[in-house]
């Protein structure tokens, strides 16, 4: 036997906990079901189809600034500050009743109000997540963590490629891991934000493509006949509740990833099996 290999010592992965297992269990419940398409139809009982042939020719185009506007104006509070106050163990109802006002305004006045609603309530989303990241105890300074906030929003669609058989959140992770670090890095050496800087740009772009799928959605859900008002708050609530889950996911992961490794929860996080309920009747379960 070689004496080199005979001394040196063999790294093994790390052993994971029972309470930390159940925790990465957790997180891909909330990560992988149910996608926001399927908390919709089972909350306002009708297909989105119906709400997306009342939407007007140039709803694709509206969508499209309405999120690149929305995640611009989250991204500048994201690099500017992040409160630190203590986590209220109300704040998540408290950001879903603030949300829900805005909604109340959309379901009001339709996808007129979308340019005016959208950046608002995806602000007040952003420090729900950044409460979120806090309370799994992660630095808010950290410009990584800041920008890992914002993508929170590139979770939880569009709908079938993220199904937990094709593990979605990871493919998701690495599509943005590069942008993310270039963005943190450029923030960081400059101290700025620069909309026309290439590593933002690029960043929001990426999240766009994704969280642009889910504002079609609630929108879609908004142009329904009778939804209303009141219905629009609903849906906004549902929004908030669905990026709180992805946010609580997320961050439960990027924890344990600082104690494991991301190679070691990333590979038991695949093993996990979780019920998949993309329609609220489904029971099929997934390796």
């Amino acid at each position: 036997m070689n004496d080199f290999a005979a001394s040196t010592p063999q790294t093994e992965a790390p052993q994971i906990s029972a309470e930390d297992l159940a925790a990465i269990h957790r997180a891909k419940l909330l990560l992988e079901n149910p996608g926001f398409a399927a908390k919709l139809a089972s909350h306002i009982g009708a297909p989105l189809e119906r709400g997306f042939t009342r939407l007007p020719k140039n709803w694709t185009t509206a969508i499209q600034k309405a999120s690149h506007a929305a995640l611009w104006r989250a991204l500048s509070v994201a690099v500017r500050s992040m409160s630190k106050k203590p986590r209220d163990e109300h704040s998540d109802m408290t950001h879903k009743v603030m949300v829900g006002a805005t909604g109340w305004i959309g379901g009001a006045f339709g996808l007129a109000a979308l340019a005016i609603e959208l950046p608002v309530s995806t602000t007040i989303m952003l420090r729900s997540i950044a409460d979120i990241a806090r309370d799994e105890g992660h630095d808010i300074d950290n410009m990584s963590i800041r920008l890992s906030c914002l993508e929170v929003f590139a979770l939880g669609g569009p709908g079938k490629s993220d199904d937990a058989s094709e593990n979605g959140y990871w493919i998701v992770r690495a599509a943005l891991s590069k942008a993310i670090s270039e963005a943190a890095a450029y923030v960081t050496e400059r101290g700025i934000l620069e909309k026309t800087a290439p590593a933002m740009v690029h960043l929001v772009a990426t999240i766009a493509s994704r969280f642009g799928v889910v504002i079609s959605e609630q929108a879609a859900a908004k142009a329904i006949p009778i939804i209303g008002a009141v219905a629009g708050s609903t849906i906004n609530v549902l929004f908030m509740d669905h990026f709180q889950n992805m946010a609580r996911g997320h961050f439960i992961v990027k924890r344990l990833e600082s104690k494991y490794g991301s190679q070691t929860v990333m590979e038991t996080y695949k093993t996990l099996a979780v019920p998949v309920k993309r329609l609220p009747e489904s029971t099929q379960r997934v390796e």
